[in-house]
């Protein structure tokens, strides 16, 4: 982590002078100081485009050349944490084994390593193997660079300060990827949390049916169809509203069977918002859950509101019952309920749908829950109409 706080840093510290030299009203960028910043910042931003996908061959070949000329060497090589090649660009002067071995001594001893290169031309050509080392002192990759002159304290701590800067693009990347990960896993946490109750609850009413009105059992198995096919997908993190609607309907349409009158549902959509990018399966845990918990255990059942209203630059959407409800302690807590039972836990789902939304869009757009016992339960969400980089 302190590899990635440096990186962060300096890149800030780069970008305030930067910021410091462009402010200046009415001057372009004209002295040989201002000229070499701004290339510095340019040739650093490109590497780090590179860099931030994780280390692999394409994306060292891609960074290879700006790497180098931000330390101005002759040549200079990416190797992954095993010691092999990745990339080189500029002039050689140096045998694949000889940097290999360099580059694989790095890494043993967690230092720089230099080894002179014979030249009558140039008798202080040297090559310098630096690791990227992170914050747990691992091993990211190897930078191998090519000088024409024994390279002094200068050069030595700008290619230190290009591996800092490097390592700290590639745990970013890793932090990336990570997030990305737990997105999945939760994706499929939610998944795994619909199996068990409804799938087996849908068969059992289909199956009800089958004798007395084989036409509604026909037109259930096409709907539980859908709705699996939608919620098992093999597709991205997210999703539009409209889509998102369509699958809730089909599962109300398999829960309508199942309760019958007693359970109402009341939809209030404005068209303008149906296109909204929201994470992928954000609106059918909560609706699922005004189900189980709202109206299952209450005599006479009840009625479950969805609203999703436009509201400037964002989507407002609410699921509301007027169930049981619940503590509010016992919600935030996650213990058991009053009574001393463990109630299949709504708060599961409902914090890994806030989780999800918090990282998609900043931590001003998680679930907000109203509910107390006896009252029901009201369950909002703000989306964005709009977010850079977030799309289905």
């Amino acid at each position: 982590m302190a590899a990635t706080v440096v990186a962060i840093c300096a890149s800030a510290a780069l970008l305030a002078v930067a910021l410091l030299v462009w402010a200046r009203p009415r001057r372009m960028v004209t002295t040989p100081a201002e000229r070499a910043v701004h290339a510095a910042l340019h040739t650093a931003s490109l590497a780090a485009r590179s860099l931030r996908r994780g280390l692999t061959a394409t994306s060292a070949l891609d960074a290879v050349p700006h790497l180098r000329a931000l330390v101005g060497a002759e040549g200079l090589g990416v190797a992954d944490p095993d010691g092999e090649l990745l990339a080189w660009d500029g002039a050689h002067h140096v045998s694949e084994e000889k940097f290999t071995a360099a580059v694989r001594e790095a890494i043993a001893g967690r230092r720089p390593v230099l080894v002179h290169l014979p030249d009558p031309e140039h008798p202080g050509r040297t090559l310098v193997a630096q690791p990227l080392l992170t914050d747990s002192d691992a091993v990211a990759g190897v930078l191998g660079m090519v000088t024409s002159a024994r390279p002094g304290p200068g050069t030595l701590g700008a290619l230190a300060e290009v591996a800092r800067y490097a390592c700290g693009q590639l745990e970013l990347a890793e932090l990336d990827a990570s997030r990305a990960r737990l997105d999945r896993a939760e994706v499929r946490a939610l998944r795994a949390q619909i199996s068990p109750h409804f799938i087996y609850n849908a068969l059992n009413t289909i199956a009800s049916f089958v004798r007395t009105d084989p036409g509604r059992a026909r037109e259930l198995i096409l709907d539980f169809a859908d709705f699996t096919r939608y919620s098992f997908r093999a597709a991205g993190e997210y999703t539009v509203l409209a889509d998102e609607l369509s699958n809730i309907e089909r599962y109300l349409e398999l829960e309508r069977a199942r309760f019958g009158r007693a359970l109402q549902v009341r939809l209030r959509i404005a068209p303008e918002v149906l296109g909204v990018t929201l994470p992928f399966l954000a609106l059918q845990p909560l609706v699922e859950n005004a189900v189980r918990h709202g109206l299952a255990g209450r005599p006479g059942g009840g009625t479950v509101t969805i609203e999703a209203l436009d509201a400037g630059t964002d989507c407002l959407i609410s699921v509301e019952d007027d169930g049981a409800g619940m503590d509010p302690e016992v919600l935030r807590s996650g213990t058991l309920d009053a009574a001393g039972d463990m109630r299949e836990a709504p708060h599961i789902g409902l914090a890994n749908v806030d989780d999800r939304l918090r990282a998609a869009f900043g931590n001003d757009y998680g679930l907000v829950v109203d509910t107390a016992p006896g009252a029901g339960t009201k369950v909002s969400m703000r989306v964005p109409k709009f977010r850079a980089g977030i799309r289905p």
